[in-house]
């Protein structure tokens, strides 16, 4: 067997001067509360406090990071026990399961993902020896077993990973039950939403006639005028603010945005209803309602978060049989620079609003967000996100940014992942890269050591928890 390989100074400077300022560093922010302001873990987890099934419900089912490698490599979805819309058969023993994942594990090798789970299965469950073909059923037994202890219950390990606030996110039509059974326990406090209204505004869904009706029947509103649909969206975002809710989120495929007048949004809006629309159509009317939303923001408060970029189930064959969310998201080029101007132009100036700006398109970092955000007073730009949020990807996102925009203009980290029991192990690699990236910044005589000691707590703490209305760190 070979041991799991955790050392103490990973992902540290080689050199022996900086790996010291390095380690020194993360001394002072490691143990520091966990803030998870955007996320995609579970609110029932929470809600009702039940214990995790077993070690294939919880590695694998939820984790596209997972199953998109082992889909590289010629292993079904079906064999990885991933339901079928149509009912087709599929894999349904979770040990079976397990051994798939154990038997390819070494498919991980030098992936974030891998870095990810060998954390957990040393730090939180207290194994030594790496997973792999032969120690797959001991593996599997021991985490399922353990799984079935109090101290494995989701709110147990909320305080054991000393995570302060996480925010879960749901769409505009959730009817947030989950969240409404934490409402009065205090844990209201720590486990909040976010709104998530892709569902309602973006026309190229195949579902989204049917969504403007429920969201009429939610609301009592009239939702086929455009004045009506409007009323029903802010309508929604009170509803989620009165469950904690400080975000909203938006999974748009570009970052388009447009100012067009009131009788052109009516007749765009009302094209869309067909169900006719055209591509060009719907990505119009996306982008005007960035706009509208950025508004809505202004008006209540709300934290914007634009996620741009992604070519979402790019695999037809997957996304016919499976659905949504199977691992096909493939990265796009993506421009910010002329595609944002109608919404700046409108309210860029504006000190009540908070845009957070993401990108899966590294080569625009410098060119186009350092820029924007080192100007614009609503912008501030995301840590690397999804295919970047990786070692080399967070170190990247720093020298590119951080010569134009400076650190205040970004937001300190979030892990962005249905995988809870990662969410330490995530903090922690974004924590030592920028402890590298600030000891190589000392080392080189640009900022003092004691500069750096400040900073490094506002990257691994105070920015995310200031920039997401979360209470004054």
């Amino acid at each position: 067997m070979k041991p799991i390989l955790l050392h103490e100074d990973r992902l540290f400077p080689a050199d022996e001067k900086t790996r010291n300022i390095a380690r020194s560093l993360y001394q002072t922010v490691k143990d520091l509360p966990i803030i998870s302001p955007h996320g995609h873990t579970d609110p029932r987890w929470f809600a009702y406090d039940e214990n995790f099934g077993n070690a294939t419900e919880l590695f694998i089912l939820p984790d596209h990071y997972v199953f998109r490698m082992l889909y590289s490599q010629g292993i079904s979805l079906q064999q990885l026990g991933i339901r079928r819309w149509d009912g087709g058969e599929t894999e349904s023993d979770p040990k079976k399961i397990w051994q798939i994942f154990a038997d390819h594990y070494h498919l991980f090798a030098g992936t974030p993902s891998r870095m990810w789970l060998d954390t957990v299965f040393k730090n939180v469950f207290g194994l030594s020896d790496m997973l792999c073909s032969a120690n797959a059923m001991d593996y599997y037994e021991f985490i399922t077993a353990e799984l079935a202890k109090a101290a494995y219950k989701p709110r147990a390990l909320m305080d054991r990973f000393n995570i302060e606030l996480i925010a879960t996110t749901e769409g505009a039509l959730d009817s947030l039950k989950h969240h409404n059974v934490l409402k009065g326990t205090g844990w209201d406090k720590r486990v909040i939403t976010t709104f998530r209204p892709d569902d309602i505004v973006d026309a190229s869904r195949e579902d989204f006639v049917d969504n403007i009706n429920k969201l009429g029947e939610i609301t009592g509103l009239n939702t086929t005028t455009w004045t009506g649909y409007l009323e029903a969206i802010r309508q929604r975002r009170a509803f989620f603010r009165d469950h904690g809710a400080t975000a909203t989120d938006h999974g748009h495929p570009t970052a388009l945005t447009a100012d067009l007048s009131l009788s052109e949004c009516e007749a765009l809006f009302d094209k869309c209803l067909t169900g006719k629309s055209t591509a060009a159509e719907q990505e119009l009317f996306r982008g005007q309602m960035l706009t509208e939303l950025a508004g809505m923001s202004i008006e209540d408060g709300m934290v914007m978060q634009i996620h741009p970029g992604a070519f979402r189930n790019h695999n037809e064959d997957v996304f016919k049989k499976f659905g949504r969310d199977k691992g096909a998201d493939i990265p796009m080029q993506t421009e910010y620079v002329n595609s944002l101007k109608p919404l700046l132009d409108k309210y860029g100036n504006d000190p009540r609003l908070k845009i957070i700006l993401f990108t899966l398109d590294e080569t625009v970092y410098s060119r186009e967000l350092a820029p924007l955000a080192g100007h614009y007073p609503c912008l501030k730009l995301g840590p690397a996100w999804w295919f970047h949020d990786s070692p080399e990807g967070m170190l990247r996102y720093r020298h590119q940014v951080t010569e134009t925009a400076g650190l205040f203009n970004t937001v300190g980290f979030n892990d962005d992942t249905r995988a809870f029991l990662s969410i330490p192990a995530r903090h922690d690699v974004a924590r030592r890269i920028d402890c590298r990236f600030l000891a190589s910044m000392v080392a080189e005589h640009r900022i003092s050591e004691e500069e750096a000691g400040d900073l490094i707590k506002k990257l691994s703490y105070e920015f995310a928890k200031n920039a997401y209305n979360l209470g004054n760190a």
